[in-house]
């Protein structure tokens, strides 16, 4: 328990650090991507749409994921804390309530991390379907 106690909180960010980089990473390359894409390049439309929805899928695995992540580490903040209160005998509550607050960090971080994450997502979403529009609209007048 007292790995938990001392890590947990280091742990539960790094996760979530790594997913946010991760969010950042991928949105950075499908701006790049949609930016500079050229639509006559692709013969058929499912090849475009599964060029424009690359990486999109992992976007989605983060925004969905990182709440229940911040989530995992409230649950086991909480637990310590109760922990700590049964084998004292009894805490004080300055000390219930810094434990309470410090695992709920980590539900505000998975959210922090699940929030821009939603709406880039929603936004390269939004994109692929105006491009996949705009090219069964030259498909058709071509």
């Amino acid at each position: 328990m007292e790995f938990l106690k001392d890590y947990i909180d280091h742990i539960v960010f790094a996760i979530l650090g790594f997913m946010s980089f991760v969010a950042v990473w991928l949105s950075c390359e499908r701006v790049i991507f949609y930016a500079k894409i050229n639509m006559n390049d692709y013969a058929d439309e499912s090849v475009l749409e599964e060029a424009l929805s690359k990486n999109l899928t992992a976007l989605y695995i983060i925004y969905s994921n990182a709440p229940y992540v911040g989530l995992l580490g409230t649950v086991i903040g909480i637990m310590i804390t109760f922990y700590d209160m049964g084998m004292s005998g009894g805490m004080d509550a300055q000390s219930i309530m810094v434990g309470l607050s410090t695992a709920l960090k980590a539900t505000a971080l998975g959210l922090v991390v699940a929030i821009p994450t939603l709406i880039v997502y929603n936004a390269f979403a939004r994109k692929m379907d105006i491009l996949l529009n705009r090219y069964k609209l030259s498909q058709k007048q071509g």
